[in-house]
């Protein structure tokens, strides 16, 4: 994962959400106060769209349910403790978002979708990304080839039930919306940002423990950071300790690293290093197995 990665299928609650929503919309003509909760946010020539904190607008006992599945997958796979308070926002008939970046509001970006993206009536509404190959253009430009608009982006359908997560440095935007002016068949998604990464750990290692560890590799790291490779973004790791203490197995779970130089290969010199000085660690016994999901920041 450099830019994004997507989850389909990914909350069992989907459903329950999603008729939440229609059920207020159901009766046009009805005007219960839960029908003016709605901001519409509109910045000229930047963003327009319907937006409301989908933490209040649902029923508790659902919401609560899928923002817990949210929090644990962002702990178990980006190493990041917290979701910021999520947005639940509608895109009818002209609504979009023009291409931003968005900093410091956390290392990755998420989008969950629940519009019913297979018999929607209307066009765009796509998640679109500058892809890889324009951020880093004349590093990989070839002259014989022409480019189109799928060269330059990459575009996310809004897929029912779909978690798109992304880094949010990546300049990127939401296809403009035509089509429909009535919220049930517009482009709805809940978004917002994973935060706080900090290492997290599943059995029965301490934190304590790991300390001693992350401090030997900040020392690791600021050794090759002194030797000229510079990067920014963020490597997530993880770690199954076995009960002997010792590391058998690392794998990157993401990595959004980027260089700073011109034809640099830093990032995967810090791959590398990095998961050659964990898989030689070993920690004291224990009764049972232990996973460590350990989130490296780079500004």
């Amino acid at each position: 994962m450099k830019s994004h990665q997507i989850v389909d299928s990914f909350s069992p609650d989907a459903l329950a959400l999603r008729e939440q929503f229609e059920s207020r919309f159901r009766d046009p003509k009805s005007a219960g106060a839960d029908r003016f909760v709605w901001d519409y946010w509109h910045v000229p020539d930047q963003y327009t769209a319907l937006r409301t904190p989908a933490y209040h607008y649902f029923t508790k006992k659902v919401y609560d349910r899928f923002h817990n599945q949210l929090v644990w997958w962002g702990r178990r796979n980006l190493g990041c403790h917290d979701v910021s308070p999520p947005w639940l926002s509608c895109y009818i008939d002209g609504c979009h978002q023009e291409f931003h970046g968005d900093l410091p509001h956390g290392p990755w970006a998420f989008v969950f979708s629940l519009t019913p993206w297979k018999t929607r009536c209307f066009r765009g509404g796509e998640t679109i990304l500058l892809r890889d190959e324009i951020l880093d253009y004349w590093r990989k430009a070839e002259s014989e080839h022409g480019m189109e608009r799928d060269d330059v982006l990459t575009s996310i359908p809004a897929l029912f039930n779909r978690l798109t997560v992304f880094d949010p440095r990546i300049p990127h935007g939401v296809r403009k919306v035509e089509g429909t002016h009535d919220p049930r068949e517009g482009r709805l998604v809940i978004h917002g940002w994973f935060v706080q990464p900090r290492p997290f750990i599943e059995g029965p290692l301490k934190t304590r423990e790991l300390q001693p560890v992350i401090d030997d590799l900040s020392g690791t790291i600021s050794e090759l950071l002194s030797q000229g490779l510079d990067v920014s973004g963020t490597l997530a790791l993880k770690l199954v300790v076995n009960p002997s203490g010792k590391v058998a197995k690392v794998t990157r779970l993401s990595n959004s690293l980027r260089e700073r130089q011109w034809e640099s290969q830093a990032a995967a010199v810090l791959d590398r290093h990095i998961q050659d000085f964990l898989r030689r660690v070993n920690f004291r016994r224990h009764p049972a197995k232990s996973t460590i999901t350990l989130p490296l920041i780079f500004d």
